[in-house]
């Protein structure tokens, strides 16, 4: 009898321990999901390489565009693998898909083509599709504006339909507000 009363005052002891332990686990696991799905996205929105005047419908890139598409492709594909773009988004027009073709063959990842017109679309795509992550949207004078607000709620400047440099990084972290920085390439 002393002996099971003995080992019954001795379980309450282990009791706390074994709770203190569970309670360490649950923090240790909650607190490395948060810093897993604390990633921040970068976005990468500009606009498509300069276009031949003809033909007026869906003009090819002119000498000029084709220069700077090449110079996209040297600038973001030599990045070390775990820096580079993991998805490109483009419009359905050839000037768009012109402009990335070389960055995509040289990194080897999708070419996405989204309509022009839905700005939403392809901010929620990039948003959601490849969160912590990072992602080039080419689009057009008048989608780029629209493409920013979308994915960061600031309203940016219109760009002119002679712009062809304009470049906005857009980072997104998933527990604060989105910050906007624009480079002006030459």
């Amino acid at each position: 009898m002393r002996k099971e009363y003995a080992s019954l005052r001795r379980r309450p002891l282990f009791a706390p321990v074994w709770l203190a332990g569970l309670a360490a686990a649950i923090v240790i696991a909650l607190a490395t999901w948060l810093l897993a799905s604390a990633s921040t996205t970068t976005i990468i929105v500009m606009r498509h390489a300069e276009k031949s005047t003809l033909p007026a419908d869906d003009p090819p890139l002119s000498p000029a565009g084709e220069a700077r598409a090449e110079t996209l492709a040297q600038m973001l594909g030599q990045t070390p693998a775990e820096f580079r773009i993991q998805a490109i988004f483009v419009s359905e027009f050839r000037r768009a898909q012109d402009t990335v073709r070389p960055l995509a063959n040289r990194l080897g990842v999708p070419v996405i083509v989204v309509p022009a017109a839905d700005t939403a679309l392809v901010a929620k795509r990039a948003r959601d599709e490849y969160r912590g992550g990072r992602v080039l949207i080419v689009g057009h004078s008048n989608t780029v504006p629209g493409i920013v607000e979308k994915l960061s709620g600031n309203k940016v400047p219109a760009m002119q339909e002679t712009e062809y440099g304009v470049v906005y990084v857009i980072a997104l972290p998933r527990f604060s507000r989105a910050a906007v920085t624009r480079f002006d390439f030459p």
